[in-house]
């Protein structure tokens, strides 16, 4: 028997493997580990999360030879990290977030970009209902109060507030935010909102400044990106003009937020309550909130179901395929 024919199919397979498109993955998504086969079988991954060299050896090594990036919606990718990527021609993120991508750099060498685009609206507008239920009902407060033996002894919860009829305003409506507007519409809410510009195509008040948004509401959800302009954008004035009865629920970043006079503003009852799935130094969440029963506190979990991964995962490998097979992305970024 030729034992030396049993080794040629593994080297043929190895063979085909090297020859396929190379992707770059610096650090992988959020469930990568799950659907890596899938990726594998169509590109050849290079994973620099694995490799023993420094980041910037790792891709100076690769330098020549990566056309397209795969990205964690957490993993920088600025100057520092594109100046050793010539090659470079598309990325990929797994986030409908681009705030950790240099979009203006990217423009500038010819970089095209990806994201999730509306796959986790559904999903994300769903969690800020919940969030916001659960502010105004106590509904994981009275759990609480109830697993605690309370109902028995201290008699009957305190009254929660109804969602119907409250003036909701809606800051960055854009897929998300029109996910959130419909599913508050049929609540019985009236909307506003606040964006870059008006929208022609929706009939909900608009308001230029968000300082006056939040004068005429009673709940303001954040739904819009991280950049220059919406980082700390409510800020000490607009928590103000929210008012004492006023809620904030926030499901876009942590940092859209300055956290520190949200805490204090909490803390001190000067607005009613918040519910906040994004922080701004995640995971670290401020401790002052842990015991107030008017907030409500979830782990950046908003786009994170079964289904909206699939269809992500779905949308990844699609627009890495057009791209490598010279068509047009299935999501792509308006790189203004």
């Amino acid at each position: 028997m030729d034992y030396q024919s049993h080794p040629q199919p593994l080297n043929q397979l190895a063979t085909k493997h090297q020859q396929l498109p190379k992707v770059l993955i610096i650090r992988p998504p959020t469930v990568f580990k799950s659907v890596e086969t899938e990726f594998s079988q169509k590109f050849h991954l290079l994973k620099a999360w694995e490799s023993p060299l420094p980041l910037d050896q790792f891709l100076a090594a690769h330098a020549h030879d990566v056309r397209a990036m795969l990205n964690s919606g957490v993993t920088p990718v600025n100057p520092d990290v594109l100046r050793h990527l010539p090659s470079l021609r598309c990325i990929v993120t797994s986030s409908a977030g681009i705030d950790r991508i240099d979009l203006p750099e990217c423009r500038r060498r010819g970089i095209v970009v990806a994201n999730a685009g509306a796959v986790f609206s559904e999903d994300v507008a769903d969690t800020a209902v919940a969030l916001l239920i659960d502010v105004l009902r106590r509904v994981v407060a009275a759990d609480r109060y109830v697993r605690g033996g309370n109902w028995l002894v201290k008699g009957d919860y305190p009254l929660g507030s109804k969602l119907g009829g409250k003036r909701v305003g809606i800051v960055g409506l854009g897929s998300i935010g029109m996910e959130v507007a419909k599913r508050l519409e049929a609540f019985g809410c009236t909307i506003s909102y606040h964006s870059r510009k008006a929208k022609p195509s929706v009939s909900f008040p608009f308001y230029s400044n968000v300082c006056e948004l939040a004068t005429n509401c009673d709940i303001l959800i954040l739904c819009c990106a991280l950049n220059d302009q919406t980082h700390h954008m409510i800020n000490k004035e607009v928590l103000l003009a929210l008012g004492k009865e006023g809620v904030i629920v926030n499901i876009a970043r942590g940092a859209v937020i300055d956290e520190k006079e949200l805490v204090r503003f909490l803390v001190q009852g000067d607005i009613a309550g918040a519910g906040l799935d994004v922080f701004e130094n995640e995971p670290e969440v401020p401790r002052e909130l842990f015991p107030l029963d008017n907030v409500v506190l979830s782990p950046h979990r908003a786009v994170f179901t079964e289904e909206s991964i699939r269809d992500a995962v779905d949308l990844m490998l699609a627009n890495l395929e057009a791209f490598f097979s010279n068509k047009p992305l299935l999501s792509p970024v308006e790189n203004e």
